[in-house]
C-alpha cells in the first residue's frame, strides 16, 4: 500500500474531491463565506481557502456532496477540524474562558 494509509474505501471517495462539481461546490461555499469561521469565532478575519464538510461524511455521497459546509483557513482545517474529530468536541471557549462546544465535558 505504499505511504498511503487509508482505507481502499477512503480511497474511492477521495477521488471526489478533484471532480468538477467539488471544484463548483468549494468555490460557491468560499463565495457565501469568504472569511474563516473558526478565526471568525476568535474575533479574527481570516480569509478561507477550505470547503470543509461540518459533519463527517465517511464516504457517504448525501453528506459529501449536500453538507453542510463551513469555510475554513487551512490551518483550521487542517489541525484544529482534525482534532476535534478525533476528540469528539472542540475546546474553543468564550471570551468568558468557558468551552462553547456543548459537547465538551465541562458542559455535559
Amino acid at each position: 500500500m505504499g505511504n498511503d494509509q487509508r482505507s481502499d474505501q477512503a480511497k474511492e471517495w477521495r477521488g471526489w474531491y478533484s471532480l468538477a462539481r467539488w471544484r463548483k461546490t468549494r468555490k460557491h461555499q468560499l463565495t457565501i463565506e469568504p472569511l474563516c469561521r473558526m478565526c471568525r469565532l476568535q474575533g479574527k478575519i481570516t480569509v478561507a481557502t477550505v470547503c470543509d464538510h461540518v459533519e463527517r461524511h465517511n464516504g457517504n455521497p448525501q453528506k459529501f456532496w449536500g453538507g453542510p459546509f463551513q469555510s475554513l483557513c487551512a490551518p483550521h482545517h487542517d489541525a484544529t477540524k482534525q482534532a476535534e474529530e478525533h476528540r469528539g468536541f472542540s475546546t474553543a471557549a468564550g471570551s468568558d474562558g468557558w468551552p462553547i462546544d456543548p459537547r465538551h465535558p465541562a458542559n455535559r
